[in-house]
C-alpha cells in the first residue's frame, strides 16, 4: 500500500475517532484539515482500476406462453391474433480479466437469454461479445471482445479476506455510468441463501443496486476480490446487505469454461446433512461443525477412499467445512481427477483419507451448459437401463424446470424425456450440445410425455 493511501487512511481513522483533534479551528466556526495533514482519498488507486471494469448491455427475445385454446383453428379464426415473443433488453457489468485475450468475466444471470450482448468500456467505445461459457449453478459467465484498447485489473487472493476488511464495489447501478462505492467486509462464507445452486458469498455493506451485477468488488489495493451477484432487500435496492462471488471461485469456473467450454463438476459420491447439535449430541460428539454422512454411493470416490455413514467430514485439504452446503460446495468446484484430503471423525477418532475426486455419474442430476439457450432453466438427468424412467432408459429426462425460463416458456414440463434434437438421437448432454450445433434457426425436439411421444419446433 503506497505511503499517502496509508496516511489517508490513518487520517479518516482519526477523523472518526476524534473530529475535533484531527482538524484546526477555522474563523467562522467550521473545521479545516491542517495545512500539513494529506487529504484522504482512494483517487489514485481507482484511476488505475476504473478502465478495468465495463458496461454491458443485452438484447434477446423470449418465447411467450400461448392460450391451449389457440391451437384449434376454429378459436383461431375468431380470437385477436397474440404476439408470440417479445423483445427484452438488459443491463449490467463486466471486469476484464485478460486483457491481450479479451476476455471478461460477468455473472450469468446479466447475460440470460441474451441474443446480442455489447460490452462499453469507460472511453465510451461500444464493442459487440462473445460469449464464451456460462455457468447458471455459480452465476459466472466469461466473454470475449476483439479491442487492442482494454485495461485488465490485478487479481486479489479472496481467501486471505476477514471481517472488517475495507472494500470499494464499482459497477453500472440502474444504467448510470461508472459509480463506485466504499464499505467493508461484513462475513464470509455466506451460503443456504437460495440464490445459486453453489454459494460462498462475500457479504459487504458497500452499496450494491441493480446493474451493479458482474462489477468489481476490490481492497485498497485495487486489486480484484469478488464480483458482484446479488442484494437482499424488499425494495430490491442497496440496504447494505450486499453478495459477492469470491475471486477465487470465480476463477476456477472461469479456467474450466475457457478449457472445456463446459463445468466438469467433481463428485464425491456421499449423501450429506448438517451437523445439529441434537446430532452431535446423540453421536458424542464434542464438535458441531461439518457434514454429517447419511450414505455412500457403491464404487464412488467416497466408497474408494474408505468413508462410512456416520462420518463427519470436517475439512477438505485443509479447509475447515461448516456444513453440507460448504461441502457441497467446495467439492463441486473441484476438478475431475483432482486429489483431496479429506479430514473426519469417526468414533470420536480423527482419520484422515485421500481419493481422487470422481465425475459427475450418469443418472446424477446435471445443469447442462448447453448450446441451446431456449433449453436453459431445465435441470437435465440421462436416463441409463439401471436408472430408467416410465419405461425409458436412453434420453434426457428433465427432472426440474425453473418458472419462466426460457424451457418453461417453450411449453416444455417436468417429466419430459427429450428423446431426439434434430433428427439425432440424445443419450448425454454432450450428445444434446452437438444436435443443437446442427441448426442455427430451429430445433425439432421428439420427446415422450407419459405415454404419448410429441415433436416440438422452437424457432
Amino acid at each position: 500500500m503506497n505511503k499517502q493511501l496509508l496516511l489517508g487512511l490513518t487520517l479518516a481513522m482519526a477523523i472518526i475517532s476524534s473530529p475535533v483533534s484531527a482538524f484546526s479551528d477555522s474563523p467562522n466556526g467550521s473545521y479545516n484539515l491542517s495545512p500539513d495533514q494529506p487529504i484522504p482519498t482512494l483517487a489514485p488507486m481507482l484511476k488505475k482500476v476504473l478502465p478495468s471494469v465495463v458496461n454491458i448491455s443485452t438484447q434477446g427475445t423470449i418465447s411467450l406462453k400461448q392460450n391451449p385454446l389457440m391451437n384449434d383453428p376454429f378459436f383461431r379464426r375468431f380470437a385477436p391474433q397474440m404476439p408470440t415473443e417479445r423483445q427484452t433488453q438488459g443491463i449490467g457489468s463486466g471486469v476484464i480479466i485478460d486483457a491481450k485475450k479479451g476476455y471478461i468475466m460477468t455473472n450469468n444471470h446479466v447475460i440470460a437469454n441474451a441474443d446480442t450482448i455489447f460490452v462499453t468500456l469507460t472511453n465510451k467505445q461500444k464493442l459487440k461479445a462473445k460469449l464464451i461459457g456460462t455457468d447458471p449453478e455459480t452465476d459466472i459467465a466469461v466473454l470475449q471482445v476483439d479491442s487492442k484498447d482494454l485495461t485488465e485489473i490485478a487479481l486479489g487472493d479472496s481467501d486471505n479476506l476477514q471481517v472488517g476488511d475495507f472494500v470499494v464495489a464499482i459497477g453500472n447501478p440502474f444504467g448510470l455510468s461508472q459509480t463506485v462505492t466504499s464499505g467493508m467486509v461484513s462475513a464470509m462464507g455466506r451460503t443456504d441463501l437460495g440464490i445459486e445452486g453453489y454459494e460462498n458469498f462475500i457479504q459487504t455493506d458497500a452499496s450494491i443496486n441493480p446493474g451493479n451485477s458482474g462489477g468489481a468488488l476490490i481492497d485498497l489495493r485495487g486489486h480484484l476480490i469478488g464480483i458482484n451477484s446479488a442484494i437482499v432487500a424488499p425494495s430490491g435496492g442497496n440496504v447494505g446487505i450486499g453478495f459477492a462471488i469470491p475471486i477465487n471461485m470465480a476463477k476456477k469456473i472461469m479456467d474450466q469454461l475457457l478449457d472445456h467450454g463446459e463445468i466438469k463438476r467433481g463428485l464425491l459420491g456421499v449423501q450429506i446433512q448438517d451437523l445439529t447439535p441434537d446430532l452431535a449430541e446423540a453421536m458424542d460428539l464434542s464438535g458441531t461443525h461439518g457434514a454429517l454422512v447419511s450414505r455412500v454411493t457403491p464404487d464412488s470416490a467416497a466408497d474408494k477412499a474408505g468413508i462410512k455413514a456416520g462420518d463427519v467430514i470436517t475439512a477438505i485439504n485443509g479447509k475447515k467445512i461448516t456444513g453440507s452446503s460448504a461441502l457441497r460446495t467446495t467439492i463441486g468446484l473441484k476438478r475431475v481427477g483432482e486429489k483431496v484430503q479429506i479430514d473426519l471423525v469417526r468414533n470420536k477418532q480423527a482419520i484422515t483419507l485421500t481419493t481422487n475426486i470422481g465425475s459427475t455419474a450418469s443418472g446424477q442430476l446435471a445443469t447442462s451448459s448447453t448450446n441451446m439457450p431456449l433449453l436453459k432453466g431445465a435441470t437435465l438427468k440421462e436416463l441409463t437401463i439401471t436408472q430408467p424412467y416410465q419405461g425409458a432408459t436412453e434420453g434426457l429426462l428433465i427432472t426440474d424446470l425453473q418458472a419462466n425460463s426460457p424451457a418453461a416458456q417453450v411449453g416444455l414440463m417436468e417429466g419430459d424425456i427429450i428423446l431426439a434434437v434434430n433428427k439425432m438421437k440424445v443419450k448425454t448432454l454432450k450428445d444434446l450440445n452437438k444436435a443443437a450445433s446442427l441448426s442455427s434457426k430451429q430445433l425439432l425436439i421428439h420427446l415422450q410425455r407419459g405415454q404419448s411421444f410429441l415433436y416440438f419446433v422452437i424457432k
